[in-house]
């Protein structure tokens, strides 16, 4: 099989890469990425020497560069996202652009060339907050953020597709994810390299929110699942089935790295239409993908932390020589204090 993986230098994208490469001997991997700021090829130096992968530089928004890349492949992964909410309540046009419309044009060139199969790559914020018990794949979308929405409005563009030209297309909602090659703007990550710096833990609010973590090789299994046993017209949740607090995550780190909560924790001013709880029921995916997560949680958090430990080269220059970092994080902090 011959894959075009758009968005596949970033986190999820580029941990999808490593894990097919490694498992497929007979799969080659075509990674179509704009390398925004959280696009990086370091995350795919573990394969940037073997012959099945190769790297094309593109924004998904550019339909004629869409289409160059997408030539003779078998089936398309889309990846390609912008996905960080603070970012989404600052700059809501650019996640209109890409999650919309660049995925429009994935859908245009799927059905314009012919291709067997295109996955789209969305997450279980479409669902919105849940009080008691878990979303299905039937549940009414309800996004909170401008975020949530562009990513709700991609997953309806796909479906209507599907619907409507018979374009073989299906959706992965995936719940929050943690491992290697984070960008550390996103919670764990930043909680980690902050601390190892000896900084602050920027707390949101009571840090009672709820999140089922999921680890990125069991995310990439189950894209991966999606992709060779789904339904097209098809949804399938993708979730861990480990429901923290964010209290709960910051105390685990904390805790491996040997830190104190009181000097080291600032709880900050709660972000607008914060949702409580995320939380999905994946019966679907366990019964018809014959997927299911596998990675402990515990093992898997605590083995996050200690990579970053012993990673520095990684996130060290990102979080130092990248100005998109440090200007996003000197508005965070400054409207937060």
């Amino acid at each position: 099989m011959r894959l075009l993986v758009s968005g596949g230098a970033g986190f999820i994208g580029s941990a999808f890469v490593r894990r097919m490469l490694q498992k497929h001997a007979d799969w080659e991997v075509v990674v179509f990425d704009k390398l925004t700021y959280a696009g990086n090829l370091d995350n795919l130096k573990l394969v940037e020497a073997d012959p099945r992968y190769s790297f094309v530089r593109g924004d998904i928004c550019d339909r004629q560069a869409v289409e160059g890349a997408a030539s003779d492949v078998d089936a398309i992964v889309n990846f390609a996202a912008e996905t960080h909410v603070d970012r989404s309540i600052d700059s809501p046009e650019d996640f209109l652009r890409t999650d919309i419309l660049g995925t429009h044009n994935l859908l245009e060139v799927v059905r314009a060339r012919g291709i067997a199969r295109m996955v789209q790559v969305s997450t279980d914020e479409v669902y919105g907050s849940i009080d008691e018990g878990s979303f299905t794949e039937t549940a009414r979308i309800s996004a909170s953020s401008p975020y949530s929405a562009s990513k709700a409005g991609g997953d309806l563009q796909v479906l209507a597709y599907h619907t409507t030209y018979g374009t073989p297309v299906l959706i992965t909602r995936g719940s929050n994810t943690y491992g290697p090659y984070q960008y550390p703007e996103k919670l764990i990550p930043l909680f980690v390299t902050n601390a190892l710096e000896g900084g602050e833990l920027p707390l949101y609010g009571d840090g009672l929110n709820v999140r089922d973590w999921l680890h990125v090789d069991d995310h990439a299994d189950g894209i991966e699942a999606a992709l060779t046993c789904g339904r097209p017209g098809e949804a399938y949740n993708i979730g861990g089935g480990n429901e923290r607090t964010n209290r709960e995550i910051t105390a685990i780190i904390l805790d491996e790295l040997g830190l104190d909560w009181d000097k080291t924790v600032r709880q900050v001013t709660d972000r607008p239409g914060h949702d409580r709880r995320y939380s999905i029921r994946c019966k679907k995916a366990y019964s018809e993908l014959g997927w299911s997560p596998s990675v402990d949680f515990g093992r898997g958090l605590r083995e996050t932390i200690r990579w970053y430990r012993d990673n520095e080269w990684w996130w060290h220059k990102i979080k130092h020589q990248t100005a998109e970092f440090a200007d996003w994080r000197t508005r965070w902090y400054d409207e937060r204090r």
